[in-house]
């Protein structure tokens, strides 16, 4: 992901200001009570991810992470579906040279019965190169994502497990987007989001939240901008829900615009905000690894999460 200047935010954006409602559970006397948010499995979840290695796409890890995030979604989810997809890219080589990247995005559903949608996102790629390493010799090596990727997946992952034991109220879909990190420019980056936006078909949501780099051990998330111009009350109502559940990383004040796999959904017309604490100094480095990370904070994020799907907002 990138970050981009408030000043050309709303020409980015393209679309407008989106009008969003979350519709409370049908049945207010019928209230689900889900199992807590257990934060040792999600970090484990996270490590099981690092453990295959840097996951870029092309790589044999790439290939063995999308088998297992599959078969542990199978394990919980209504139906779980790949959405194949290719890309024409450039390598990293200097000069780089063109290649066609084969990827997944990774989409399970819940609740199938219910017509509101709510979408869970993250992305389980990682970057194939650590460009803002310090260590100049480092900046061509693929890094590790243990937040930056693995953090965003874990909660979600856990969440999925909490959604079979307790069925949702409401039809949720979690996608895991391939190719989110790759390109050396933001012209190449974001490409399972950009394919799904323009491919929703019967997964098309009502809106969704975002989950990118949620893990470091020194969580602070302020709003998003472009979440926020896209549509203020829908992010307001979030860190309304953290503050009554006394979620302190998630702060009253104003983010950076961080381009990222939110910003094709609300091209394409859905209310979509980023969770993301962009302000975590091993962003793009080899040094992205799972001791930066903690339980705690995915649990923070997970148990804000889980609480707006069983309650609403």
């Amino acid at each position: 992901m990138k970050t981009i200047r408030l000043s050309v935010l709303i020409l980015c954006l393209c679309c407008g200001i989106i009008t969003w409602a979350c519709a409370e559970p049908g049945n207010p006397q019928e209230k689900l009570t889900p199992i807590p948010f257990d934060a040792n499995r999600a970090f484990d979840i996270l490590k099981k991810q690092c453990e295959f290695g840097p996951r870029p796409p092309g790589s044999d890890a790439h290939t063995k992470t999308r088998d297992y995030l599959f078969a542990e979604l199978k394990k919980y989810a209504d139906t779980v579906s790949l959405q194949p997809y290719t890309s024409e890219v450039d390598t990293i080589d200097d000069p780089p040279k063109r290649k066609t990247l084969h990827m997944n995005n990774i989409i399970a559903e819940f609740g199938s019965k219910h017509s509101e949608t709510m979408l869970l996102a993250a992305h389980w790629d990682t970057r194939p190169c650590a460009d803002r390493d310090p260590n100049a010799d480092n900046q061509r090596e693929p890094i590790l994502g243990a937040n930056d990727g693995a953090s965003g997946v874990a909660v979600l992952l856990e969440i999925a497990r909490i959604l079979k034991t307790t069925p949702p109220p409401r039809r949720i879909i979690i996608i895991l987007f391939d190719g989110e990190d790759y390109g050396k420019t933001t012209d190449q980056m974001f490409l399972g989001s950009r394919y799904f936006a323009k491919n929703m078909g019967k997964w098309r949501p009502d809106y969704g939240i975002l989950l990118d780099m949620i893990g470091d051990k020194d969580l602070e998330i302020p709003k998003e901008q472009f979440s926020y111009v896209a549509n203020s009350a829908f992010v307001d109502s979030i860190w309304k829900r953290a503050k009554k559940l006394g979620l302190d990383p998630f702060q009253d004040r104003d983010g950076p615009a961080v381009l990222d796999d939110h910003v094709p959904l609300i091209r394409a017309g859905i209310p979509m905000v980023n969770i993301i604490d962009f302000d975590y100094p091993h962003w793009h480095t080899l040094e992205d690894t799972v001791d930066k990370c903690s339980p705690k904070s995915l649990e923070i994020v997970g148990r804000l999460v889980v609480n707006i799907i069983y309650e609403g907002l």
